[in-house]
């Protein structure tokens, strides 16, 4: 299809015939869009009469690989969803496998408690990027700076827990992998002390920024009814008026036990979408600070034999380990026939992994339910009728990651 392309003749909804309307190719290539995605939008003038949004550029079929590596196989690939916060889509996923395996009551509360943790890193990471890229798109790049310093901060933390800042691959099935390191205390609580003056920072720079909230105010507006009807969640649903968090509706990994608010908003604008994830990055800093100071001793994975992996100083002295590591990573632990669905409240909103299990060692089907992929079909809804510089600020306030929409 051509870049751009005119459109001659074109009868109007009161049936008129209007000439020269506009059909123009956003991407996949364009910074805007976040990742390599097309929109097709038809102009009159500025007005955008029609926007149709194309995926798939970067699609890599991640559910059909899993279906022939082992459940610990597929881990990485979780990775390469919700790149931008990858942890959190780990963590997800383990939290499917064991509830596929029966064993979410077997798994140590130090490992809860850490995965928690984590978790709450992992969304503040994702605010934190999707505020700085969202703003950078409208012209406010100190904010994106800000926002990054603080991105670096958390990559730190991780780095020292699991070795990578990126793409994890960190926690088991079962638990962690290795226990938490010495410093992981002190390093949280550095960082509770530290992130809450960028915070002002991002809000001082931001909130009350005229150009801000001119070009985010109004914008991008969807109603909880159409909200609802789309299947949205997250900030994008809660910036409706939603309620809703997967957290406090189905609470995994003790959230019940933790003091929290789900911040909400009326407007459904852009504007309600950001502050909702700001507010959204305090209240992680309160979950961090209570688990944090709840921490328990004792052991960080369970002891199952059948599903998790021998100590290493076992595996290298002992013939009886050595022959349970090899089974396990070259058979992969073996679930019984059945299926499961698990949905954890990933920072863009309900990621949820549905596993199906005919007894062997690798999944017989995996899905995944990307908050992305949903939320991107209220790009339309958000836009048309709107100016075309109005386009740039609904895709950021929409958060996508690319990764996750395509898989």
């Amino acid at each position: 299809m051509e870049r751009v392309q005119f459109i001659k003749e074109e009868v109007d909804q009161e049936g008129k015939l209007r000439t020269e309307t506009l059909m123009l190719n956003m991407g996949p290539q364009h910074p805007s869009t976040h990742g390599v995605l097309r929109v097709v939008l038809h102009l009159d003038g500025e007005i955008v009469v029609k926007a149709i949004p194309y995926i798939g550029y970067l699609h890599r079929g991640i559910e059909k690989l899993c279906e022939h590596i082992t459940y610990q196989q597929c881990l990485p690939y979780t990775d390469r969803m919700d790149y931008v916060a990858s942890i959190c889509n780990n963590i997800g996923f383990i939290l499917a496998v064991e509830k596929l395996l029966g064993i979410e009551n077997e798994i140590p509360e130090r490992a809860k408690v850490a995965e928690v943790i984590l978790f709450e890193l992992g969304r503040i990471e994702s605010h934190l990027i999707g505020i700085g890229t969202s703003a950078m798109d409208l012209g406010a790049v100190s904010a994106f700076l800000y926002c990054f310093k603080e991105r670096e901060r958390i990559y730190d933390i991780l780095e020292m827990v699991c070795g990578a800042r990126m793409t994890t691959s960190y926690p088991r099935v079962g638990g962690l992998p290795e226990d938490l390191p010495e410093n992981f205390e002190e390093a949280i609580r550095n960082f509770l002390k530290a992130f809450p003056k960028t915070l002002v920072e991002i809000d001082k720079l931001l909130t009350r920024n005229r150009i801000w909230v001119e070009r985010t105010k109004g914008v991008a507006y969807i109603s909880a009814e159409d909200a609802i009807d789309l299947g949205l969640t997250g900030p994008v649903l809660r910036g409706s008026g939603v309620p809703y968090d997967v957290r406090k509706a189905m609470p995994y990994l003790g959230y019940e036990n933790y003091d929290f608010e789900i911040p909400v908003s009326t407007d459904g604008d852009a504007y309600a979408r950001y502050l909702c994830r700001l507010e959204e990055m305090h209240q992680s800093l309160k979950i961090i600070e209570q688990a944090i100071n709840n921490l328990p001793d004792g052991p960080y994975i369970a002891d199952l034999p059948d599903i998790v992996l021998p100590p290493k100083e076992l595996t290298y002295t002992r013939m009886e380990s050595l022959i349970r590591h090899f089974v396990l990573v070259y058979e992969g632990f073996k679930p019984p026939p059945g299926e499961v669905y698990h949905a954890v409240e990933n920072p863009k909103g309900e990621l949820g992994y549905y596993i199906v299990s005919d007894g062997s060692g690798k999944p017989y089907r995996m899905r995944v339910r990307g908050p992305s992929f949903v939320n991107l079909q209220a790009l339309p809804k958000m836009v048309e009728g709107r100016l075309l510089a109005d386009v740039i600020a609904a895709i950021g306030s929409i958060d996508i990651v690319l990764g996750e929409v395509d898989r």
